[in-house]
């Protein structure tokens, strides 16, 4: 079975629970592998009715807001569909942010209760901060009936998604229950499906991103199938769940599938025989692990792009095509994708983009886009309905939405992300795209991560920060770095502090934490200007 049966005037998110326990009530939903626990469809939409009735007795209504911060589990699945069903907002925020992080959310969106497990010290001492009924995760083992349809729906906000977006402080993103089906239709109308009803998906991705909520747990919701969640630091283990769950589909982030290929060859090969699909997303592939892991398993990684104000995917690379190395792909059905001048006067607060480059001494690095080259704009059903509280920053009157992301799109069409607009570095007026720099930087031998950041410099206003991992065993030193650089870029893209470090910070889906880094004092054990 290619596609499930379409669950056609659905307006409500809860809905495609109840969709799926009517059609397969005995199928297994989620596998929670940590918990050992597993819930049918007909336990999970039971369990869901239940956890809306215990919210409602904690005087949570419609349009309510319910912060959720637990671990992949069931639990998360159950919290998530019974605050649906309640008609409130689900407000999922990461385990791992610190007490003054989650004290922010708490304050800005003010929920009517935080569920965290007992043991959560920091929940707990920020919700007394500000106020918030702290609630238990639910009980898995409570059921009730559906009763009448649930309150809300269609523009009705259904989550609130925070996200630091291109300024640096966090926004509730509102994703309505419109925009959240509309982005399941669309991503259920590729060919093949991502997710067909047979389908057992691994989600390697925390559930509090839209990435794992959206188009992992939400779409496995939509067609019936079955998740698998399981926390896991161990690609050994995580090889394990794949063959003894018999996981059909693994969806990832880079740090994921770079993980995997540390194994033995042998072992991966054999642990990766049933697998139909791999996608990854949340920030780019090098295409060294696309090719390794292509050809160690005969499996191609399906990327795509997305961001949480699209619900969240936007573009994907076909299923059973060839992969293309750097390209996201083209837009779903049902989704218009442009590129605009980078430089228009509603970008972000930030150093203006000068497309004039001076004289350089040294050949300069060139990107053969093949094709146009902008700022992304989107055009969709898919889209949010702008930024918490008042709606402000969402889509114009015409239906587009304006990213920070930069990209170029190719001969062929496909699109390539270059860069966000927000982490241009301007030195002496000229701007930098911080990922051509690091391309070059990624050609030398010595080099296996690279990340470039804009620091403050007296005499230029901005210089160009490079944070390098060494491969294993290598010496690579910022002298021979700085000496390629000045042979394949323009002089003033050179960087003028080069470091480095045993990792480099990311987010919990893989991208660099660029912030951090050129926020945080040199630590590195060697730099030069």
């Amino acid at each position: 079975m290619d596609s499930p049966p379409r669950p056609a005037g659905r307006t409500h998110l809860a809905d495609l629970v109840t969709t799926a326990a009517a059609r397969v009530p005995d199928h297994p939903a989620v596998v929670d592998v940590t918990a050992s626990v597993t819930l049918t469809w007909a336990e999970l939409d039971g369990a869901g009715s239940a956890e809306a009735a215990r919210l409602r007795a904690h005087q949570v209504g419609p349009g309510d807001r319910v912060a959720i911060r637990l671990r992949n589990g069931a639990a998360y699945c159950v919290a998530l569909i019974g605050a649906l069903r309640a008609g409130a907002v689900a407000v999922p925020y990461g385990p791992g942010a610190q007490r003054a992080e989650l004290e922010f959310v708490l304050a800005d969106c003010r929920p009517t209760v935080l569920v965290a497990t007992p043991d959560d010290a920091t929940a707990a001492a920020a919700a007394a901060a500000r106020g918030v009924t702290l609630l238990d995760p639910p009980d898995l083992t409570a059921r009730a009936a559906a009763g009448p349809a649930a309150p809300g729906g269609g523009e009705q906000t259904a989550l609130l998604i925070y996200t630091s977006g291109s300024t640096g402080t966090p926004r509730g993103v509102q994703l309505a229950h419109r925009a959240l089906l509309a982005n399941r239709e669309q991503t259920a109308d590729l060919r093949p499906a991502p997710v067909t009803p047979v389908d057992r998906v691994l989600l390697a991705v925390p559930l509090f991103h839209s990435y794992g909520v959206g188009a992992g747990f939400l779409q496995v919701c939509w067609a019936g199938a079955t998740v698998v969640l399981t926390e896991w630091s161990d690609p050994g283990r995580l090889l394990e769940v794949i063959v003894e769950h018999r996981v059909s589909t693994v969806a990832g982030v880079p740090s994921t599938f770079r993980s995997l290929l540390e194994l033995p060859a042998e072992r991966l090969r054999t642990a990766t025989s049933g697998l139909r699909l791999c996608t990854s997303g949340g920030a780019p592939l090098p295409p060294q692990s696309l090719a390794d892991f292509r050809a160690i398993t005969g499996l191609s990684i399906v990327e795509g792009y997305g961001l949480t104000e699209a619900g969240p995917v936007v573009t994907s690379n076909p299923i059973n095509g060839t992969p293309k190395p750097g390209s996201v792909g083209r837009p779903l059905p049902g989704i218009e994708l442009r590129l605009d001048d980078v430089g228009d006067e509603d970008d972000p607060p930030g150093p203006a983009v000068d497309e004039d480059t001076p004289p350089t001494d040294a050949g300069e690095y060139d990107f053969e886009t093949g094709g146009d080259t902008g700022r992304v704009a989107i055009r969709g059903r898919n889209l949010f309905s702008g930024y918490w509280p008042d709606g402000a920053g969402g889509p114009d009157a015409d239906g587009w939405f304006r990213t920070a992301d930069v990209g170029f799109t190719d001969a062929d069409g496909d699109l390539h992300l270059f860069d966000r607009s927000s982490d241009l570095v301007v030195v002496n007026g000229f701007s930098i795209y911080p990922r051509e720099v690091e391309q070059v930087l990624l050609e030398l031998p010595g080099v296996a991560e690279a990340a470039v950041v804009g620091v403050p410099d007296e005499r230029t206003g901005q210089a160009v920060r490079a944070v390098l991992v060494r491969a294993p065993d290598a010496s690579v030193t910022a002298q021979e770095v700085r000496a390629h650089c000045a042979g394949r870029l323009a002089r003033f893209k050179v960087p003028a502090v080069v470091e480095f470090a045993a990792a480099l910070p990311r987010t919990p889906t893989g991208k660099i934490a660029r912030r951090q880094l050129a926020g945080s004092a040199p630590t590195a054990e060697e730099e030069t200007r």
